[in-house]
């Protein structure tokens, strides 16, 4: 029998996808949020902004490093992200070690990288297998933290790929998802040639209906912070333009991989 407690935290998930469902159908020039992992510094800024906006992100995860010793995906956030999936986001994987391609190597291994965990700055030599266990681990982590199921989609560090490491992700079922050319919203650059005022300009002149964005919960990089500086102004600028916000459940691209086996619907 399901706890009182379960029943309600599962009413609020419900009505908050329902919410989210409704809004992406009224929302006829969408743009695509995405939020990379990283040192999660400005994370309870962002979550802030995207409540008081109603905007509804897209944010992929890996347990990078962050500003307290710990993972971005340790029982410190498990909170917040459980927090941020009762909101109705999407969630998907960016590996858990935040591994990068590093180039494809004879009988379909790949060279690889981690940044982050036992691992990190050391080349592996890794089979799609390998590959697709580190997808999963994201997916199994975000689980055990919020109840819920990624969605079948994942982001590769720096967004390198090959097509043979894109063939190897598709076979455990997941599709890769980049961003728009005018999407790149800069928050990895360095604050002194690309300010925040530079990085706001540019992104309300060229974004247009349809492009996908990214940006980062923290750059350890960046100087000058990205978020919220730039990220309030920018939400509220597109909304001026007439654009809204979608996840990407919602994308042309993508919404194919959430529908219910067999065409049915629940």
């Amino acid at each position: 029998m399901r706890r009182a407690s379960d029943l309600v935290r599962h009413s609020v998930l419900t009505l908050a996808v329902a919410t989210a469902a409704a809004q992406a159908a009224s929302c006829d020039k969408p743009v695509y949020l995405t939020l990379d992992t990283g040192h999660m510094g400005v994370a309870t800024l962002v979550a802030d902004v995207l409540k008081r906006q109603q905007v509804q992100a897209t944010f992929f995860l890996a347990n990078e490093r962050t500003k307290t010793n710990g993972g971005s995906l340790d029982d410190e956030w498990a909170p917040w992200w459980k927090a941020r999936a009762a909101e109705g986001h999407l969630f998907a994987s960016h590996t858990y070690d935040h591994v990068y391609w590093r180039a494809d190597r004879p009988g379909g291994h790949f060279e690889m990288r981690p940044a982050a965990g036992a691992d990190a700055g050391r080349t592996l030599d890794w089979t799609a297998a390998d590959y697709c266990g580190e997808l999963k681990r994201s997916a199994t982590r975000f689980k055990a933290m919020t109840g819920q199921s990624m969605a079948p989609l994942f982001r590769a560090p720096g967004g390198k790929t090959s097509p043979a490491l894109l063939a190897a992700a598709k076979s455990c079922g997941y599709a890769h998802v980049g961003w728009a050319p005018a999407g790149f919203l800069g928050d990895e650059l360095p604050s002194d040639r690309y300010p925040n005022k530079l990085l706001l300009k540019k992104a309300l002149r060229d974004i247009l209906p349809g492009d996908i964005l990214m940006a980062h919960l923290g750059i350890w990089s960046r100087q000058d912070p990205w978020a919220p500086a730039v990220l309030e102004p920018l939400l509220e600028g597109l909304k001026v333009r007439g654009l809204c916000f979608a996840t990407l459940r919602d994308h042309p691209a993508y919404k194919s991989k959430f529908k219910p086996a067999g065409g049915g619907s629940k």
